[in-house]
């Protein structure tokens, strides 16, 4: 059999590639640990997922030697597309747009993976290689969602006394909606919500509008993660 250099091990160290049977079974591990995952979140154990898959347990530990690892290899991608989501907001024809674009696919992307939403939340104990690339691709979106809120004031179609951590708590709002029995109820109340970020609202915003420490402390002990991403993530 064909021996390939081990991505990443020490000079002159070779390991043999995977099987076809085993690249399958990882595979399927992949496949069931998203379904579980984005079902019941990542307190969901090796076994139930084994089970899902249709290996055995020791099979998934032999392809993954800890839960950390598992997360890491399925949720790398979750985290690009949800930059990739504001990106994509960031470039719209209008910052209207934009803004639509990212508070209705924020809420989508967290109201079908549970388990997305614990991760970048830090509701659960993962490798620091995987925390530091959560916490970096944050770093980069926060900024970006300032942005386009900005913009869209600019342009005269977002009411200037909206800020980005009152635009967090009304996604709060709509992925708790999102979990109710009609499923797309949320939507009917994301209408009205956009309809009252419009500039023609004549009455002013009541209060003060939180800071990135009080929206964390606001909805404890659900965020016990670092401060949230305001429309990047939708905790519950």
């Amino acid at each position: 059999m064909t021996l390939e250099q081990s991505v990443g091990a020490p000079t002159g160290i070779r390991r043999r590639p995977l099987r076809a049977d085993a690249e399958r079974n990882r595979q399927r591990i992949l496949t069931a640990a998203a379904e579980v995952f984005a079902e019941r979140g990542l307190d969901a154990g090796m076994d139930e997922i084994a089970r899902r898959a249709g290996v055995g347990t020791g099979t998934v530990y032999r392809r993954f030697p800890d839960k950390s690892s598992l997360i890491e290899a399925l949720f790398a991608s979750r985290v690009d597309a949800l930059v990739e989501l504001v990106e994509q907001a960031r470039h719209a024809p209008d910052a209207w747009t934009g803004l639509v674009t990212l508070i209705t696919g924020s809420v989508e992307m967290q109201l079908a993976d549970r388990g997305l939403k614990e991760l970048l939340y830090g509701d659960v104990t993962v490798a620091a290689s995987m925390q530091t690339r959560v916490v970096e691709k944050l770093a980069r979106i926060q900024p970006m969602v300032a942005e386009i809120l900005g913009r869209a004031q600019a342009e005269g179609t977002v009411r200037h006394d909206v800020t980005v951590t009152d635009l967090a708590v009304t996604q709060f709002m709509l992925h708790g909606v999102g979990k109710f029995s009609a499923p797309d109820q949320w939507r009917r109340q994301l209408a009205l919500v956009l309809a009252g970020l419009r500039p023609d609202a004549r009455a002013p915003l009541p209060g003060d509008p939180l800071t990135d420490l009080e929206l964390l402390e606001a909805c404890a002990p659900d965020c016990a993660g670092p401060p949230p991403v305001q429309l990047a993530v939708v905790p519950d």
